[in-house]
């Protein structure tokens, strides 16, 4: 009777635990630095880890969406074209996850490029091309996507509320 006791009470604990740890998670920054082979396997699981966190901090259905699209083609991109599909390689992630926004920094090890003179994928023969999509998507889903004068770093930052255009 007394373990049965303690076992509920133990349960109650453990419940008003993680009520408490996700009410502090939606109000703690989190702030992470990963750096993981060049692999599609291994940024798979970066994706589904910054997107657990989003979770975690109530960001919308829409949000999560938008981030995971956008951060896996930013991750897909950065294998790829950056890194040449080479796993010797690695791709460098930076976030922050604020009860506010999320903003996602991802560098890869290649010579960068110059995304000012990348096609729009909806225009001429680039409307029936079946890649060369990612960077429009991640600009149309984002609200702040930035790169290094190099152009092997994108910063992407998503907000809960939109920030307004002043003018």
């Amino acid at each position: 009777m007394l373990v049965a006791g303690w076992s509920l009470s133990l349960q109650t604990h453990c419940k008003g635990f993680l009520k408490w740890h996700k009410f502090m998670a939606s109000k703690t920054p989190i702030s992470r630095s990963i750096a993981v082979e060049s692999t599609p396997s291994a940024i798979i699981r970066v994706c589904k880890h910054i997107l657990a966190e989003l979770e975690a901090n109530n960001f919308s259905r829409d949000d999560i969406f938008a981030v995971h699209l956008a951060l896996e083609e930013a991750l897909i991109n950065a294998v790829e074209h950056g890194n040449k599909a080479d796993a010797d390689k690695e791709v460098k992630i930076n976030y922050l996850v604020d009860p506010d926004k999320v903003e996602i920094s991802v560098t890869d090890n290649g010579n960068g490029f110059n995304p000012n003179i990348v096609p729009d994928p909806r225009y001429g023969e680039n409307l029936y091309k079946t890649g060369g999509r990612g960077l429009f998507l991640i600009r149309s889903y984002m609200d702040v996507v930035e790169f290094n004068e190099r152009g092997n770093r994108m910063r992407i930052v998503r907000y809960k509320k939109k920030p307004h255009a002043s003018g």
